[in-house]
């Protein structure tokens, strides 16, 4: 059985609390009453109501002062005013104080029933949206927990292992052994640094974090993404041409992330490009921003499958054949991307290819 709402009217005339109590009898409502508004507060204390309807004309503590009181208390109690002396400047300085609506006497039954409904429907979206913030909250929590202990805690036991084997090992190994050990625990350390990065994001508030934004290169930070990519694309035999301004403004941000977007934006190019073709990618400044495109002659994208490109754990149709992965890659690209003030948007015909450009504003030190 669903719990009935709770309405809580305080206004000093009697005949207003017997008519709206009247009013609504028999609905789907508890009904409590005071006549002033410190009993009024009192029961808002007790009594704990989803909706106040509050007179602005009482002895003692006025209605002003009461739904600034309510609104201290609880913050998603839904009030609304009830006077008879309705102006235009106290509507607007009861809404300033939290009202939701205003009700100017003498009301209908109608008008009364009404305004209830929309109330209460007010009240239940507010609620609703905290519960969501809530959830997601959680679900940030847990990702974290993940992110932490199933992924990073393997890989730091990684990197002890390679640290061990190379002390181990050295006097025995090779250069080129050496190389490649060099090479897998750089790869490691990144790895754990994206990761503690990524905790950074999920656990603190994003303004904090930018606080802790340097200036970097867009340019190393694709170059080492490249540099990442680099056996994927020969082993496609595909061709990955550059065109990167020489003189690049530098923008404020985390390089470790945003190399990992491009490791995103380019290893999806050549994902859903046809063996031995061609992938552009460009960098350049326009206006206050610095603009990087990555051009594909691949697959393309459908338009059915273009509006959720970026939504987390979705494959195109268009794509799946050549597909691997979990299809989280371009989510996390503009999750990065947006922290970075920046935008990302795709462009995509069927069988033709696909454009994917960023922008990130270029720093200055202009006030």
């Amino acid at each position: 059985m669903e719990a009935k709402s709770k309405i809580l009217l305080i206004d000093d005339e009697e005949v207003v609390l017997d008519s709206c109590t009247q009013i609504l009898a028999g609905g789907p409502y508890q009904v409590a009453t005071a006549s002033d508004g410190t009993a009024g507060l009192r029961l808002v204390q007790e009594f704990q109501p989803d909706l106040v309807f509050v007179d602005l004309k009482m002895p003692g503590i006025s209605g002003f002062d009461v739904m600034e009181k309510v609104h201290t208390m609880d913050p998603t109690i839904v009030m609304v005013v009830i006077t008879g002396f309705a102006t235009i400047s106290s509507a607007v300085d009861a809404m300033k104080r939290g009202a939701y609506d205003f009700l100017p006497k003498p009301f209908t039954p109608e008008e009364f029933r009404l305004i209830t409904c929309r109330s209460l429907e007010k009240r239940k979206l507010v609620l609703e949206t905290i519960a969501l913030r809530q959830e997601k909250e959680m679900l940030r929590e847990h990702f974290a927990h993940i992110v932490s202990h199933e992924l990073k805690a393997p890989l730091s036991a990684v990197q002890q292992s390679l640290f061990a084997l190379e002390f181990e090992l050295s006097k025995t190994l090779s250069e080129s052994q050496k190389e490649k050990l060099e090479r897998a625990k750089i790869r490691i350390d990144d790895l754990i640094k994206l990761i503690n990065s990524w905790l950074r994001v999920i656990s603190v508030d994003i303004n904090k974090l930018k606080e802790g934004f340097t200036q970097i290169s867009v340019k190393d930070e694709i170059s080492k993404a490249l540099d990442n990519l680099e056996l994927y694309a020969v082993r496609k035999d595909i061709e990955i041409v550059t065109s990167i301004g020489d003189v690049l403004h530098p923008v404020i941000g985390d390089g470790l992330s945003l190399s990992e977007a491009f490791v995103n934006i380019i290893g999806n190019a050549i994902k859903y490009s046809h063996d031995g073709s061609r992938i552009v990618v460009n960098a350049k400044e326009n206006g206050t921003d610095v603009v990087i495109s990555i051009q594909d002659n691949g697959v393309g994208i459908s338009e059915e499958d273009l509006p959720h490109i970026f939504d987390g754990f979705y494959r195109g149709k268009s794509g799946q054949a050549m597909a691997t992965g979990h299809g989280i890659g371009l989510a996390v690209s503009r999750q990065i991307i947006e922290a970075h003030n920046g935008s990302i948007v795709v462009e995509s015909e069927l069988g033709k290819g696909t454009t994917f450009t960023v922008r990130l504003p270029k720093w200055s030190n202009q006030p």
